[in-house]
């Protein structure tokens, strides 16, 4: 798969299913990474509605000058920029309210150690500023390269790399306020 160009053309051509396929495909990983830039999960849940809505209604030009899912999480990051710039209030969901998802094969121990550290993680990511959150999950998380992320961000390679060495400086620190030891991270 094209990470995505293919279904996209194919909805613009009338096909229907492509922009299903989309959905599928890159719903959750958008709605994760919208929910840490404006830190409430349903309205996460909304820029994402409104980001495919976008895409339906609007239908803009892909290009071709990054890779569909840099384009499409761009597109959800302007909706989430219009949106802070309304002013809207934004409230915390608590980590206790997200579902929680276990393999089966893991001991009870370990799946209590494996969340404890999650949560810690995400308290640590959430006192980050907004950038660093950012910069960490789309390359940690989503997987995007430097470059991807540097274009979702608007940001060039030299800005890139300080973002980053930043945001990793800033996360071992709050990670160690958390009781980290170095060893873990």
């Amino acid at each position: 798969m094209d990470n995505g160009a293919c279904s996209y053309r194919r909805f613009l051509d009338g096909d229907d299913d492509g922009i299903a396929e989309i959905v599928r495909e890159y719903k959750d990983g958008l709605i994760l990474y919208l929910y840490g830039y404006v830190n409430n999960y349903h309205v996460a849940e909304e820029l994402t509605e409104d980001t495919f809505f976008r895409l339906i209604t609007k239908k803009p030009k892909f290009s071709g000058k990054s890779t569909f899912k840099t384009w499409l999480y761009a597109i959800g990051r302007n909706a989430a920029r219009d949106h802070m710039r309304r002013g809207s209030k934004l409230v915390d969901t608590p980590v206790e309210d997200m579902e929680n998802y276990l393999s089966e094969g893991q001991s009870l121990e370990e799946s209590y150690i494996g969340e404890e550290r999650k949560l810690i993680l995400h308290k640590a990511l959430k006192k980050l500023h907004r950038d660093y959150r950012q910069v960490l999950w789309l390359i940690y998380f989503e997987g995007f390269s430097n470059k991807e992320a540097a274009i979702i961000l608007k940001k060039n390679d030299r800005q890139m790399k300080n973002l980053l060495y930043r945001a990793k400086q800033s996360l071992r620190a709050e990670l160690i306020k958390e009781g980290f030891d170095h060893e873990d991270m």
